[in-house]
């Protein structure tokens, strides 16, 4: 199958011309756009009031996101409460820790930090069992997060401050792409909130993630290129695999 235009379901990179997307676009010749299928928005402190979760009444808050900062201080300022100086922080990786010099001197805080998973947080948090910790999130989030908590004993609380929603792609003919890359079960929702009448037919699905995977098949869609494998550990190495077979079979 000839393969011409690929529909990525993220925001472009910054620096497209150096990302692994353009290299690509040049290697094999085809088009690559990206598209944001999902948004942010923040759920209003009116409405916030509303669940009687008091920020004072936390002394350490859990970061998962550069999303989950944003809305944390922005919903802080709206309740007009003043973050104090002792709040501990606890961000799921090192550079979501960093984002915090946004909104916070970073060097005179308490901020701790783990590799790059929610289980790695863990064994930080378990070193802090007398903090009441306060878990920012969206409406969509991972059910395991609060599951371990409560497993290791830990007092904390779920705020839901901001949700994730469908964008809006009226402006695309989702029937000119040959390849629709999706990164999160919401995305694929998106599809089907936007274009209710899609079909796949001769689409090819590429899917992130086990849980992005399962979303595209419960939706009666195949899914063509999943990641990570063990030969390709990114979405990027999974398009170029099954565009090098495509090619074979010219």
């Amino acid at each position: 199958m000839k393969i011409k235009k690929i529909l990525v379901s993220q925001p472009q990179p910054t620096d497209l011309e150096k990302s692994p997307y353009a290299e690509l676009s040049r290697k094999y010749g085809v088009e690559i756009e990206f598209h944001k299928f999902i948004k942010v928005e923040g759920v209003p402190a009116r409405d916030f009031r509303k669940e009687r979760i008091h920020f004072e009444d936390f002394g350490a808050v859990i970061l998962t996101s550069r999303n989950a900062v944003d809305h944390y201080f922005r919903m802080a300022k709206e309740l007009r409460w003043d973050v104090p100086d002792t709040m501990k922080y606890f961000c799921m990786s090192e550079a979501t820790a960093y984002y915090l010099q946004k909104y916070v001197q970073y060097r005179k805080r308490k901020i701790f930090f783990g590799k790059q998973t929610f289980q790695d947080l863990m064994d930080v948090l378990k070193k802090h069992k007398e903090e009441n910790f306060l878990l920012p999130c969206s409406d969509i989030h991972k059910q395991e997060f609060p599951r371990m908590l409560e497993k290791a004993g830990l007092k904390y609380q779920k705020a839901v401050i901001y949700k994730t929603l469908a964008s809006d792609l009226s402006h695309l003919k989702i029937e000119d792409y040959d390849i629709l890359v999706f990164f999160s079960p919401a995305g694929v929702k998106s599809l089907f909130k936007n274009f209710p009448k899609f079909e796949q037919n001769s689409t090819v699905i590429g899917a992130f993630g086990p849980k992005t995977g399962t979303a595209v098949t419960d939706s009666g869609l195949k899914l063509d290129i999943p990641a990570p494998t063990k030969t390709a550990p990114s979405m990027t190495m999974a398009l170029e695999e099954f565009l090098q077979k495509a090619m074979r079979k010219k």
